[in-house]
């Protein structure tokens, strides 16, 4: 065999180095760009698939309607959690302040008696230093002296019972005080258990509005349901009993008021205000929630509903209606929808009751 050359040496060392960097990068040259140009176009398909790029997907008007109205259906049902943590704060509030007063009226008694056994216990100290007996011997009068004797015992006794009296309004004022420390506590729980709902409503109320802002002003006239219906006559005979024709009478006045969340009227209502107001101007006293007026008065089932009586929906009772016969109510919807007359077909029916 002949012996090889220096030039086949190095052509022999110049192909194993371009095999070498071959191997080590084999996405180099028009492979290389041909297998980034591939990987680009996959990810760029992904991302589109995926929904990760910065285009929002579209929403069609009917999807933002379902969502505005969940929204709606939530922050109502918060509403109803609100107007009910207001009753328990006022209530709270009511109770802490009477029991201020009492503590101030015992404080009052307490001082009344201090002052009087201090005017005794001067008396005393004023007439001390003497024996009894000796006073007796030395005194020209001994009926003058048995008499006042026997005032001053009353005295004693007086002065007893005041000191009875002082320790047990000390003890009463303690127990109120003790109390309204409780109330107090309990009244800074429900403010902050009103303001958690209160943010609740307000933070549902502006996520509808923006996905309402999405939609063209023929879209939101559609869902708002165009303008207020007019007042309608009230036939007297709908109603079956005088309280029930006066507040429904009051309902079909209130018609066209616009609904504001926690209002009770006379200018506007969320829906428990307007039925609890109407009510109210027939004599009848009802809770302030959708939640417990569903239980203030006689159950009745769709089938038997009359003319006054209140009509419930969703599951949590969130939502209620004044009945006014043919299958229609008068309530106050949400916001942005006046009151108004409504089949109570429109929601899902949770129960119906009639107040007393």
């Amino acid at each position: 065999m002949t012996p090889p050359t220096r030039k086949d040496v190095d052509a022999l060392v110049a192909a194993h180095r371009k095999h070498r960097k071959t191997r080590r990068n084999p996405f180099s040259g028009p492979a290389a760009r041909t297998a980034g140009s591939l990987a680009l176009a996959g990810a760029a398909t992904a991302t589109a698939f995926n929904g990760t790029g910065h285009a929002e997907p579209t929403v069609t008007p009917a999807q933002i309607k379902a969502r505005v109205d969940r929204l709606y259906e939530e922050a109502e049902a918060a509403t109803e959690s609100y107007n009910g943590a207001r009753e328990r704060t006022e209530a709270a509030r009511e109770s802490l302040d009477r029991l201020r007063e009492e503590a101030a009226r015992r404080t009052d008694r307490l001082n009344t008696t201090r002052n009087a056994l201090g005017s005794i216990a001067a008396a005393q100290y004023r007439a001390a230093g003497m024996d009894p007996g000796l006073r007796l011997a030395l005194t020209s009068d001994p009926d003058e002296y048995l008499e006042r004797a026997s005032l001053a015992q009353r005295t004693a006794e007086r002065q007893a019972a005041n000191v009875a009296e002082a320790q047990r309004e000390l003890a009463e004022i303690d127990r109120v005080r003790a109390e309204a420390g409780q109330r107090t506590a309990e009244l800074k729980a429900r403010q902050a258990e009103l303001n958690r709902h209160k943010d609740t409503v307000r933070r549902k109320l502006s996520d509808a509005e923006r996905l309402l802002g999405k939609l063209t002003a023929a879209e939101r006239a559609a869902y708002d349901g165009g303008a207020a219906p007019q007042q309608a006559a009230l036939p007297a005979a709908t109603a079956p009993t005088v309280r029930a024709a006066r507040a429904m009478a009051y309902a079909h006045g209130a018609l066209g008021k616009p609904y504001v969340w926690g209002a009770t009227g006379p200018g506007s209502y969320d829906c428990s205000g307007l039925t609890q107001a109407a009510w109210r101007a027939a004599g009848v006293s009802l809770p302030r929630t959708s939640y417990a007026q569903i239980s203030a008065g006689q159950r009745v089932s769709r089938s038997d509903l009359a003319p006054g009586d209140l009509v419930f929906f969703y599951s949590g009772v969130s939502h209620v209606g004044l009945y006014i016969g043919d299958g229609r109510m008068i309530h106050a919807p949400r916001p942005g929808a006046d009151v108004r007359i409504a089949p109570i077909d429109q929601m899902p029916f949770a129960g119906a009751a009639r107040p007393a």
